[in-house]
Order: structure tokens, then sequence, then C-alpha cells
């Protein structure tokens, strides 16, 4: 299990989870909320780094929102920033899976100087993701009219415990390569319940002008950017495209996997993320 803690910052109080060893790296999600029990993308880079998993604002016992423009991408920085401060970290690394890793090219470009590196996947630089028909978010995929329903589902309070968890066991399926191996996957200890004013605020408010792709190509922070080969959500010429315009990214393919390729080719993923550590400390 990990271990909770708040931190009181200028920006309010923060709720986040923690377990490592090593320099600080923070992880979180746009629109997820953790518990004590850890996160499947953030648990590997736990032998590697003193890993915190931040519960942003709105999310578990974080601080509430006052306006919904405070759940959106250049808000998240502020809040990560205070938390960075209160932490009393001079710097620190930043881990991102899926829209987690757009918040990490925003992170990048609007404050360079307090992250010595990204580590990104499953994500793409602007809302073009939407229109591509490999993805399952856009109107010509044929899980397209299922996934919509399952996310206006679970946006409902009311829609009992175990119909949350068949249809998110059916919304995770769409984005596994080999479906076999779900069951062996869904066992280990992972939270990430989806936050839904969260969720609405990305889809309707931040999305339809989502475009970081102008501002990439002025980077000069370490980007590690990885894609799985068959991603159903953010296909992979999305996350390929972003490495592309960042001068200083690596760009890492997963060719068995789809949306997950930390728990679908867990020991690939592990090189990848020491791959992290061993360039780092060639650099320093």
């Amino acid at each position: 299990m990990w271990k909770e803690d708040k931190i009181e910052t200028e920006r309010g109080t923060f709720q986040y989870f923690f377990k490592g060893s090593g320099r600080p790296l923070a992880v979180t999600h746009l629109y997820s909320e953790f518990n004590e029990r850890g996160n499947n993308f953030a648990d590997k880079f736990t032998p590697y780094y003193s890993v915190y998993l931040i519960n942003l604002r709105g999310c578990g016992e974080s601080a509430s929102a006052t306006s919904a423009d405070q759940f959106s991408m250049k808000e998240a920085v502020k809040d990560l920033e205070a938390i960075r401060m209160a932490l009393n970290f001079p710097i620190w690394s930043f881990a991102g899976h899926s829209t987690g890793g757009m918040l990490a090219l925003k992170y990048a470009i609007e404050s360079p100087e307090s992250v010595n590196k990204i580590i990104a996947g499953g994500l793409s630089a602007s809302n073009e993701y939407m229109k591509h028909p490999d993805s399952i978010y856009c109107k010509k995929n044929k899980n397209n009219p299922r996934i919509l329903k399952i996310i206006e589902k679970l946006g409902q309070k009311e829609t009992p415990i175990e119909e949350r968890r068949a249809l998110g066991k059916e919304w995770d399926l769409m984005s596994i390569y080999n479906k076999d191996r779900y069951d062996e996957m869904i066992k280990r200890p992972n939270s990430g319940k989806v936050v839904s004013n969260r969720l609405d605020y990305y889809s309707y408010e931040e999305l339809p002008s989502y475009d970081l792709r102008p501002y990439l190509v002025n980077v000069n922070v370490p980007a590690f950017i990885y894609s799985g080969l068959h991603d159903s959500q953010c296909p992979y010429v999305f996350s390929k495209e972003a490495a592309d315009l960042i001068p200083n990214a690596t760009f890492t393919t997963f060719s068995d996997s789809n949306h997950n390729p930390f728990m679908e080719e867990e020991s690939a993923f592990e090189d990848f993320v020491v791959h992290t550590i061993e360039k780092e400390n060639i650099n320093d």
C-alpha cells in the first residue's frame, strides 16, 4: 500500500500518496482520483524514484474548486507548482499517462525550470486524435457509440458499484491488445476513479481548442515519450508527433500494446523506466 499524506500550499491543501526511493517524481492524471492502493502506472516508477501520486483539485481530499476553470491544465500546473514548492523541491520530474501525459506536455511548456524531465505516453498534443478513425473517441470508430454510453453512465452518481465495475471492464477491454491477459492484469492493486466534473471540463471546455503543438518546438526539457503501437484511445501517430516536435525528446514504441504498455509489456516498460534514470545520470 501507498502512504497517504496531505500538504498545505499557497493554493490550498492537496492529498497525495507516497511510495519508493530516489529522486522525486510527481505522477497524476487529469481527471482521476487515487487512494492508498496506488496506481498501475505509478507503481512502475517506485523502484527507481520517490513517487508522489497526487490528487488534483476536486479529487479525493484535495482542495475543492471555486470555479470550473480551476480544472484546466494550466491551473493544474499552478497547483503542481504549489505542491512542489511546499515539499521544498527545487526541481522534480513529472510522469503522466493519457491525459496525464497531456498534462506533462503542458507542464514542460508552462514551467520548464521546475521539471528536469517529463515521462509521458498514450497522449496527443492536440484534439486531432478525436477525429482519427482508429480512436474509440472518434464518431467514425465502431466502438464510439458504446464508449459514449459508458462515459455517460460512469458520470451518473446513481450508477451502482457493480455496474461501474462492469462498465470499467468493458472500457478497459477496448484498450488492451491481448485481451486474454485482462483477468491477470486486473488482480493488481490499483486506483484511479473517474472524477466526472474534471472529465466534463476537459471534454467540453478544454478539448475543443486543445493544441499544444505550436509550443512544443520551444520545449527544451528532456522528454521520454512512449506509445503502444495499437493504441485505441490516442492512436500511435499522435504520441509520435509530440516526440518529433520536442527537440530533446526520445520516443519508445511498445509493439505488443494498446493503450497501457506499462501493464501489457511490463518487462519492456521497466527497461524504459530504467533508461530514464540512466540518461539522467549521464547528463549529470
